[in-house]
């Protein structure tokens, strides 16, 4: 079949002057076939390789979320923007709720572009789940960060939050066609 669907897509880009050739399968889709600039099917590896920017900007809010938790680990005064607002300067058992953040963010951030295929570090269906679990604990986030009884916690943290769940929501689909739109 996939020999048959090679055939004919290279016959009807003979006929209309276009050269192509055929740069790589991937099953059980159709061939990826470039001709010059045209592309005229992708595969679902070139797809969500187009989704980078969004695996990027979603590690460049994770990386800004982790400098701030570091900055309360290291006893920041901004305890009223984290963990309901109650203390000025987080005691020790809230500092380390902020280095487990880090760590989770870590890994946030690496499932992210195992699943946009940047790197290869878990299975396939792993790190295609593990996206949609990562949206379901921002939007729980959302949610969370709504009901503080901090103003400034819920003023900062929940557009921060709702940014991420729209990101990791994106990357979790494989809409990579919208990274150049946007």
């Amino acid at each position: 079949m996939a020999a048959f669907s090679q055939r004919y897509l290279a016959q009807g880009a003979a006929r209309k002057g276009i050269r192509m050739r055929v740069l790589s399968f991937v099953a059980p889709g159709p061939p990826r076939v470039e001709g010059g600039s045209r592309h005229i099917l992708k595969s679902r590896s070139a797809r969500y390789s187009t989704s980078m920017p969004f695996a990027l900007t979603l590690t460049v809010v994770l990386a800004l979320l982790a400098a701030f938790q570091l900055a309360l680990v290291f006893g920041a005064p901004l305890g009223r923007f984290a963990w309901g607002g109650r203390h000025r300067v987080l005691p020790e058992r809230l500092r380390i709720g902020s280095a487990v953040s880090i760590i989770i963010y870590v890994l946030i951030a690496v499932i992210a572009w195992d699943r946009v295929g940047a790197v290869d570090v878990f299975p396939s269906p792993f790190a295609e789940i593990a996206m949609w679990v990562i949206f379901a604990y921002f939007v729980l986030g959302i949610l969370m960060n709504a009901i503080s009884r901090s103003k400034p916690e819920r003023c900062t943290m929940v557009p921060v939050t709702l940014v991420l769940a729209v990101l990791s929501f994106l990357i979790a689909m494989g809409y990579g066609v919208l990274a150049m739109a946007i």
